[in-house]
């Protein structure tokens, strides 16, 4: 990556300074771990717009941020916190774990659930390999600043054949304070940085839903999150995913997942996005054993001068793989939606079967939604497919609600929920359905609300 290709980090030389402090300073794989990532991060700085994956999304503003983490000690709002009813539940405010908002539960014989901070002190030989391995230190800026910084999260391990039966839910709370040490600031308030890194691995023939709630402690708080996510499904295993952004408007989401499918296991991903100034969500597939399959959804509702990001990458690896994925915007005002979404076949995927389609509806003149659909097939027996659309609400669907005596706002809001209902319709875990459909509902009445 060239000089013009990137943004410089003026914050590089904080890492020394915090290495220290950071969750298991003492093992020397880690330590090495966080310092070639910060070396990367430190030579070829954040990526432009010049830089073809990060063509629509500028990180500019992020070079006034502090890149170092939040203390995570943050007295934060958390009355309203979501719950999901029997859910296992682990509570993050500021990148920090919070047992006292927690409620972890009992998980089945051979089921480890705890916070990465608590692995590396008590069991980091079990970590030791897999944490970083499929998220490991290459060209991707914001995966290595994530790992230089990492302070916790997430760490499920399920061994053969475990099922839980209640899903995991993961609730991140960001109070844009307790920043350590950070001096820089953007329009005069300072803002911490939240570096959560997940790990999960699924052995083989077990089952388990994640629920990931990512959310502000105050309506106007300010603060940069950076979670990375590594998901290794095991042979004949599936894992469902469910995420809410749901950040301040004032703050900047960026997340990363990726997972790994050995043969005859399924991954599900949804993504649901509401909140963050500036947001992307990057999730990256490896469909490796005959067999995997893999199916992402998701939706994004922007409004204001917001700006979503989705980009994916699904890689089928090995034969007889199957991979789905549907996303669905709708963007107000000024905001921006982007969809980079790519289908890699390599040569001896043959039989494989991938398909993928984004669809957008603009409810103003200025909204605007940027699409780049790709298949690369080095295969020749195989069923792909691609597509993208953006357009305005039907006017004959809205014409026949109008002439029924149902106001013009109330008929765009039953048209939108129509539209966004198929996809919602899919989630299985059902008490996360109905807090995703009355969140959409709820953005809809505030939209008719600016409008009246």
């Amino acid at each position: 990556m060239g000089a013009r290709d990137s943004h410089p980090l003026p914050y590089a030389g904080d890492h020394a300074r915090v290495l220290p402090e950071l969750p298991g300073a003492a093992l020397d794989w880690l330590t090495g771990m966080r310092a070639d990532s910060m070396a990367r991060v430190a030579d070829a700085g954040l990526p432009s717009t010049r830089s073809e994956s990060w063509k629509y999304t500028n990180l500019r503003s992020l070079t006034k941020l502090s890149a170092t983490p939040s203390t995570g000690a943050a007295a934060a709002a958390v009355a309203d916190l979501p719950v999901v009813e029997g859910a296992h539940r682990l509570v993050f405010v500021d990148g920090g774990y919070r047992p006292d908002l927690s409620d972890p539960g009992t998980l089945p014989e051979g089921a480890t659930l705890t916070n990465l901070a608590g692995a590396l002190s008590a069991m980091p030989e079990r970590i030791e390999g897999r944490l970083g391995a499929l998220a490991a230190a290459n060209g991707h800026a914001v995966v290595n600043l994530n790992t230089a910084f990492m302070s916790d999260g997430l760490v499920l391990m399920l061994d053969k054949d475990v099922v839980v039966d209640e899903p995991i839910h993961l609730v991140f709370s960001g109070s844009g304070s307790g920043a350590r040490g950070a001096s820089d600031t953007r329009g005069g308030v300072e803002q911490a940085a939240n570096h959560m890194r997940n790990l999960i691995v699924a052995g083989p023939g077990s089952h388990v839903s994640v629920i990931e709630s990512h959310l502000a402690a105050g309506g106007d708080a300010a603060y940069w999150t950076n979670p990375v996510t590594e998901i290794d499904v095991g042979e004949a295993a599936w894992l469902r995913h469910i995420k809410l952004q749901s950040d301040a408007a004032a703050a900047t989401h960026l997340a990363f997942t990726r997972a790994r499918v050995a043969r005859d296991g399924g991954y599900e991903n949804f993504a649901l996005s509401l909140g963050a100034g500036l947001s992307r969500n990057e999730i990256e597939v490896v469909l490796a054993g005959a067999g995997a399959s893999c199916r992402l959804d998701g939706a994004f509702l922007m409004r204001g001068k917001q700006h979503c990001d989705t980009t994916t990458l699904i890689e089928h690896a090995a034969p007889g793989c199957t991979s789905n994925e549907v996303y669905k915007g709708v963007l107000d005002g000024r905001a921006r939606g982007v969809f980079q979404g790519k289908i890699v076949v390599a040569k001896d995927a043959q039989q494989t079967n991938g398909h993928q389609q984004c669809k957008s509806i603009l409810l103003s003149d200025h909204a605007e939604i940027d699409t780049k659909p790709e298949l690369e097939i080095y295969a020749d027996d195989v069923k792909c497919s691609h597509g993208a659309t953006a357009g305005e609400l039907d006017e004959n669907s809205l014409f026949y609600l109008r002439a029924r005596g149902v106001p013009e706002d109330e008929a765009r809001s039953m048209l939108i929920l129509a539209f966004l209902d198929e996809l919602l319709e899919e989630i299985t875990v059902l008490p996360v359905r109905t807090q995703l459909q009355a969140l959409v509902e709820d953005w809809l009445a505030t939209r008719e609300g600016e409008a009246a």
